[in-house]
């Protein structure tokens, strides 16, 4: 619907913006660190590793000093696995605590609130190597990682993410550093021990920290059908319960979606549930929702049977016969990265995950990638990026003038760093770091001209005329 006055963003409105740990620290083996899943990735022909990345672990006290410039009120990152525990499990790195001590103090010192992913993609790889989420025994190595977290940092952090997009690590993980199951139903046992490890770190921050908030963080967006033909529409049912409702039904719910859990007894891919796993589920109430958001998608009900698509890898295609396949909307801009442009999309999602859950909304990422460079002035001029924000802020407002309640908006991302799968030439940051793929030159930071535009965006905590 139109409405003639839009609500104002609440004072107290966390504008934020994100990171991960993997993706801007660096420092991949110092200070006691053990290795991870995406330190041992093989990167793409022609993209760099996350061993150096921003090189954040030694110019953080310069990238915060620049955060508060900015002026965010929110900082959210993600705490590395192994940077606290190398192996995994056993013994704690002191040092690892101490420089997240020091993030931490330096954040509040500026009055940005410290927003924490306890595990963003970055499994120990000793877990790994004895075969990672397909163990149990990995549900309690989290819970004990997350102990450890919460014993450290709880009396500062009030605001903590579980897992971030779980779902993205079960639908194509083989491009985020998660180890491919030897079968669909392998994957999906990886993933309900993981809804299990999550209920059971939020259950602990309760326990542990009464004030502090937690929550789950996947990717959400809204599926539309290519048509109006009533298959069309159930094809986006499909896929909107698969991709979607699945993760934040266990989370919020905790229960199983029916359309999901179908289309796994298709595929003889449900997983072993054992005596106890959904009374579990059904314990842990998350605070709020956290999700990111980049951009719609559009499905037809397939033309294809079985023998078409043998040799498509299902996962990564969002192909599935008899069930959905995925579609261009030639209503859709693209970045050029070739992801598409839907701030209205944003806006529907938002909308779709409040009616159904009822709980506050962050948004921990959205953003747009883009080949920026320095010109001969020594500034980087992203005004896409600062369009892409406007479009996006502008439907989240409309949002929150529909009724949804939403605490926090933290984009991707606060600074450049390595993009998964696509390196440091995929920028996304308000902050340009001075390097490339294969030199790393000196690593400066420049402001980028959508810095100073979401600075008086937030000082005016509305969007700039």
């Amino acid at each position: 619907m139109d409405h003639k006055t839009l609500k104002p963003f609440p004072q107290d409105f966390l504008w934020g913006a994100s990171t991960s740990a993997y993706q801007v620290e660096g420092a991949w083996n110092e200070d006691g660190k053990g290795p991870s899943v995406q330190d041992m990735i093989t990167p793409p022909e022609g993209t760099t590793d996350f061993k150096v990345a921003s090189d954040h672990y030694h110019h953080m006290e310069e990238d915060v000093k620049l955060f508060a410039e900015m002026g965010l009120k929110a900082y959210r990152f993600s705490i590395a696995w192994t940077r606290i525990i190398p192996e995994g499990r056993g013994e704690i790195n002191q040092k690892g605590i101490d420089f997240y001590n020091r993030l931490i103090n330096d954040l509040l010192k500026h009055n940005i609130e410290p927003i924490v992913t306890v595990y963003h993609f970055d499994l120990p790889w000793a877990l790994e190597k004895e075969g990672g989420w397909l163990n149990r025994s990995t549900i309690e190595d989290f819970k004990n990682y997350c102990k450890v977290l919460f014993e450290n940092f709880g009396d500062r952090v009030k605001y903590w993410l579980t897992i971030n997009e779980q779902n993205m690590m079960i639908l194509v993980g083989h491009l985020i550093g998660m180890a491919k199951g030897n079968s669909l139903k392998e994957t999906y046992q990886k993933n309900h021990h993981m809804l299990l490890a999550q209920a059971e770190v939020m259950k602990l921050c309760h326990e542990m920290l009464p004030d502090a908030k937690i929550g789950p963080a996947p990717n959400i967006a809204c599926i539309y059908p290519a048509t109006n033909k009533p298959e069309d529409i159930l094809a986006a049912e499909n896929v909107t319960a698969i991709r979607n409702w699945l993760y934040l039904d266990a989370a919020v719910k905790g229960v199983y979606n029916p359309t999901a859990w179908a289309y796994l007894e298709r595929h003889h891919a449900t997983p072993d549930i054992e005596e106890g796993d959904m009374e579990l589920l059904k314990s842990a109430k998350p605070d709020f929702i956290a999700f990111n958001y980049y951009n719609s998608m559009t499905v037809a009900y397939p033309d294809l049977d079985e023998s078409d698509t043998k040799d498509i890898d299902q996962q990564k295609m969002f192909t599935e016969p008899g069930a959905f396949q995925s579609v261009r909307n030639e209503n859709l801009k693209k970045t050029p990265f070739g992801w598409e442009i839907d701030p209205v999309g944003f806006r529907i999602t938002l909308r779709q995950i409040y009616d159904r859950y009822h709980l506050p909304l962050i948004v921990t990422e959205n953003g747009i990638g883009l080949y920026d460079k320095v010109d001969e002035n020594g500034e980087i001029n992203d005004d896409e990026r600062i369009q892409y924000y406007k479009d996006h802020i502008s439907e989240l407002q409309k949002a929150i003038t529909d009724g949804v309640e939403v605490f926090g908006y933290s984009p991707w991302s606060a600074i450049d760093l390595v993009s998964t799968h696509e390196g440091i030439s995929k920028r996304y940051g308000f902050i340009y770091v001075n390097r490339d793929e294969f030199d790393l030159k000196d690593l400066k930071r420049i402001p980028k001209k959508s810095f100073y535009w979401y600075k008086k965006l937030i000082a005016e905590n509305k969007i700039p005329e």
